[in-house]
């Protein structure tokens, strides 16, 4: 087998992996670069391979740095099949769409006020695209084996993080395996259930967002009281950026929590302001099994916000509730685009108001930059002040910390031959692997954009 990394190595971002066997040509995960310009100027250039010549695609969970970029590989010439659990098939049905529309609006937006270099600016692909991958995807079941070739079996095992997230455990004919972890959720999130115990594989592709940072431990509920209520007293609203698929759902269930215990009041409007999200948060009923939330608190959970789907609902936030408190949760998560954008426009300027992180924030996004105090953010091609209030939660994620990977990995029965750090800044990715072979003693390497390894 050989193995080529096409994404996620130096930065978070753009996951995806070409696996050769036999004449056989297999990808792992299909993600959009983000963050930094020259990381998203990726997204544009030819792929180093023929995607027509790609027998298999399989998809360790839907976040866009992974499957975000699925669309433009089928406009390539990539006809599929796209494996991945049922859930990750659901949440593509609304991640997909909404990425292909958003880039849409986004070009003819920058047409419009000329923003652009381009001439005229153009999508990455369209909403109409990206929901003609759908007949391309064969969600499988957790745990059974699946050929992909005569000698190539694949299985996927719960990796906590978000709904359908998997590890990926490849086997070919000779008894060589090679697990993907995607991304690794919390051992004791409140919502999604831990990751699965797995205890061999011959080669590791393991993620390291956290690699050289451990999660506060507090309870995010009390940050969260202690912000929403500071800011309502003052006035103001919370504005938080959230990631449609996870950080939403965790967000609907720690106010839904403070709501529930009388710690805000319960006339504070909480508006969930991103389609996307609503319909992810309606699959948390779906799939019941993904989850640890019984069926009547998911519901519960969901009717916590007023959700507003269309353009008029979104703006009526402002033009029935302008000068009192309340909490806005909107699409995206790092402020890369989406409704988001155009609430921060409403309350960056505004001391009253707090702009809530609640997640990871790659480098050279928005968030990135709010989180590191900038005084300026371009939105839609203008610099808006930011006077507003700006927190940040360190004990959120929906991705293992280096303590939590490390005890992940106590579960392996067997010295794996090599373990290849990925989806990590250089700082974070070279901490995990010193961690790694410290603990362990295994042979560990960081690799960069596109190395090729001979397994």
């Amino acid at each position: 087998m050989k193995l080529t990394f096409l994404g996620a190595t130096g930065t978070v971002t753009g996951s995806k992996y070409l696996l050769e066997d036999g004449g056989k040509k297999i990808m792992i995960d299909c993600g959009l670069f983000q963050g930094l310009k020259d990381l998203r100027l990726r997204n544009w250039e030819n792929l180093p391979f023929n995607p027509r010549q790609i027998d298999a695609l399989l998809l360790t969970h839907a976040h866009l740095d992974h499957s975000g970029y699925i669309p433009r590989l089928v406009k390539a010439g990539f006809k599929g099949p796209i494996y991945c659990s049922e859930a990750t098939f659901d949440l593509c049905k609304i991640l997909l769409p909404d990425s292909g529309h958003i880039q849409e609006e986004d070009a003819e937006r920058a047409n419009r006020y000329n923003y652009s270099k381009h001439k005229p600016a153009l999508p990455l692909y369209t909403e109409d695209e990206a929901r003609k991958t759908f007949e391309l995807f064969k969600p499988v079941d957790f745990g059974k084996p699946h050929k992909l070739t005569e000698e190539l079996t694949f299985s996927l095992h719960r990796a906590g993080h978000i709904l359908g997230a998997s590890f990926i455990r490849i086997s070919d004919g000779s008894g060589t395996s090679i697990l993907f972890s995607g991304d690794i959720g919390r051992l004791n999130d409140p919502v999604m259930k831990p990751p699965a115990k797995i205890q061999d594989a011959d080669y590791l592709v393991v993620e390291s967002t956290y690699g050289d940072r451990l999660h506060d431990k507090s309870d995010p509920t009390d940050d969260i009281e202690r912000i929403i209520n500071k800011t309502a007293a003052r006035g103001g609203s919370v504005v938080i950026p959230v990631f449609a698929v996870g950080r939403a759902q965790a967000m609907l269930y720690y106010v839904h929590k403070l709501k529930s215990e009388n710690r805000i009041k319960r006339h504070i409007p909480v508006f969930l302001d991103s389609p996307m999200a609503i319909n992810a948060s309606d699959l948390l009923c779906k799939h019941i099994n993904d989850h640890r939330l019984p069926l009547d608190l998911c519901a519960d959970i969901c009717s916590v916000a007023e959700c507003t789907r269309t353009v008029e609902e979104s703006k009526a936030i402002y033009n029935k509730n302008n000068n009192m408190p309340k909490v806005i949760i909107s699409a995206s998560g790092m402020a890369t685009g989406g409704r988001v954008l155009h609430h921060l426009k409403h309350h960056l300027g505004d001391p009253r108001n707090t702009i809530l992180l609640a997640g990871f924030q790659a480098a050279g996004t928005r968030g990135d930059r709010l989180a590191r105090g900038e005084k300026e953010i371009k939105i839609h091609g203008q610099m808006w002040a930011v006077n507003a209030e700006i927190e940040k939660l360190d004990n959120m994620s929906a991705h293992a910390d280096y303590q939590e990977i490390l005890h992940w990995m106590e579960n392996f029965n067997c010295t794996p031959r090599k373990v290849f750090v990925v989806h990590g800044e250089p700082e974070a990715a070279q901490s995990m692997k010193e961690k790694i072979e410290k603990k362990f003693g295994w042979n560990v390497l960081v690799p960069e954009y596109l190395h090729k390894e001979e397994l």
